[in-house]
């Protein structure tokens, strides 16, 4: 892969979680995430984009949401499931994205809000048409994804580099 190609980067939060007596980190999916984190799956086959790789956190909620969303993709990406997401702070996650091998031109990152939203937030320098307003306007609910692209190697990854090219969420 050429550095020079647009890099892709999908920030998507996992889905609607349940709330059990058990820790934060082990909170299954509700129903209605069940639900979305399928429809979301679809909604990232439709986009098109070819996942090299996905790094999910290692809570219960985004490993099941992940399961659900990439059963729909027509190629499975490699997938890592990575403890440093849970509770990452944007900062955080840009430095572990910076660790990705630039023979991964598309990723997704399947996290936790706030980071995921902040994240969205912070590398979008740029957005194409009602993309920004749109994400703004629902605010970044379970199961909504961002698509974002930026130019260079994923060390160069920082804030404002992006653009972001789309933004979806469930409807309510």
């Amino acid at each position: 892969m050429s550095v020079a190609e647009p890099r892709r980067i999908v920030l998507f939060r996992h889905a609607k979680a349940d709330w059990p007596q058990v820790s934060d980190h082990e909170r299954p999916l509700a129903d209605r995430g069940r639900m979305d984190a399928a429809v979301a799956g679809r909604k990232l086959a439709d986009s098109g984009i070819p996942f090299d790789l996905a790094l999910c956190s290692t809570a219960v909620r985004t490993r099941e949401t992940w399961k659900l969303a990439v059963h729909e993709l027509a190629e499975r990406p490699k997938t890592v499931y990575e403890e440093r997401i849970y509770e990452a702070s944007p900062g955080e996650l840009i430095a572990l994205l910076n660790e990705t091998s630039d023979d991964a031109q598309n990723v997704v990152l399947i996290g936790h809000n706030p980071g995921v939203q902040a994240l969205a937030d912070i590398l979008a320098g740029h957005a194409e048409g009602d993309t920004r307003e749109r994400m703004s306007r629902r605010d970044f609910p379970a199961a909504a994804f961002a698509v974002l692209s930026f130019e260079g190697s994923w060390k160069s990854l920082e804030p404002g580099v992006g653009t972001l090219l789309d933004y979806w969420a469930p409807t309510e």
